[in-house]
């Protein structure tokens, strides 16, 4: 089941409400897609803690509806 980048950017703005997110689909099916978030949530923290918040605001439809998901975050330069 695919699922829609709408729904993508809403989720990870619910969960991260500062969040700039672009998400792209990378087939064109629906079910690869890549995620571009920047926040100053992320400040200080590892690639691994910022990944995790990711996928927190995304309530666990990672690997279920969600099929394929190429992360990229950061905090925003200063």
């Amino acid at each position: 089941m695919a699922m829609d980048p709408h729904e993508i950017e809403r989720l990870i703005k619910e969960g991260i409400p500062d969040a700039q997110v672009t998400i792209e689909d990378l087939r064109g099916d629906g079910d690869h897609y890549a995620a571009y978030v920047v926040s100053p949530v992320f400040k200080g923290k590892t690639r691994v803690q910022q990944h995790q918040l990711v996928y927190a605001a995304l309530q666990g439809r990672m690997g279920n509806e969600l099929h394929a998901l190429a992360l990229q975050t950061s905090a925003p330069a200063d």
